[in-house]
């Protein structure tokens, strides 16, 4: 059985003390919630402090991105070992906007996963389709792409251990989301080639994730597909009750 995994992307939003404050508040809200792993990604100056404000409860935090080099002459990056001393023990890979804002590509996605695994964070590698590319029935073509190169070189040990998130590109911050049984196509897909690829237990072992306007309204049908183990939420993670109700959805036993 594998622990629901839900992940709140704050993308470039809220500075320090509001971090700290939404925090202490989401902490209180999420109480009792133990049978859910919780993960919140704040921008890299609010790391340390989130960090701070978490620690001895059950949530962890997590880096939007990171380099792959361990250090250098690369203005503007950081580094796993920083996200690490940070208070970070996840990191989310290859997200949507760095793939089509930011020009990131499977090749790179594939050097920081390896960065991320080498310096003990955990990877939450992104991979999903374009409007365009779906329309076109390429989805499982790009996916099966994303994932090969992705994950290339990595261990049975290691997929199990990393988390997978499936965020449809023309669903991200639209309003629009994919059905739960477009989510449940993919996510089999996903993990018939993790199963495929790196064999059985590490495919069964791996949570794949849903992300895509997730809001409560739409939490517990998603989470409820067999192959859907949490999500990775955007915008609704903003506000910490809306936040918490998600969590509260992707329990297990109240799906």
């Amino acid at each position: 059985m594998r622990t629901p995994l839900v992940v709140a992307n704050w993308k470039m939003f809220k500075t320090v003390a509001q971090a700290v404050a939404y925090v202490r508040e989401f902490t209180g809200l999420v109480s009792g919630m133990d049978d859910v792993e919780i993960v919140v990604a704040p921008p890299f100056t609010a790391v340390h402090a989130t960090a701070e404000a978490a620690r001895g409860s059950r949530i962890a935090i997590a880096g939007q991105d990171l380099y792959w080099e361990a250090e250098g002459a690369f203005t503007g990056e950081v580094s796993a070992a920083m996200l690490r001393e940070a208070g970070a023990r996840f990191v989310v890979i290859g997200h949507s906007e760095r793939r089509t804002k930011f020009g990131e590509t499977n090749d790179q996605v594939n050097r920081k996963v390896k960065a991320a695994t080498a310096a003990g964070l955990t990877p939450i590698v992104c991979i999903g389709e374009t409007l365009n590319e779906r329309e076109s029935c390429e989805t499982l073509r790009v996916l099966d792409r994303q994932i090969k190169t992705g994950l290339d070189g990595l261990t049975a040990n290691q997929v199990a251990a990393l988390a997978v998130a499936y965020e449809p590109v023309w669903a991200i911050g639209t309003g629009r989301n994919a059905t739960s049984a477009q989510a449940q196509e993919a996510h089999a897909h996903i993990r018939s080639r993790l199963s495929e690829w790196f064999g059985a237990e590490a495919a069964d072992a791996c949570r794949i994730l849903y992300g895509g306007s997730v809001k409560p309204a739409n939490t517990k049908e998603l989470v409820g597909q067999a192959d859907v183990d949490g999500a990775l939420v955007g915008g609704a993670s903003l506000d910490p009750k809306a936040f918490a109700e998600i969590v509260a959805g992707s329990r297990p036993g109240r799906i």
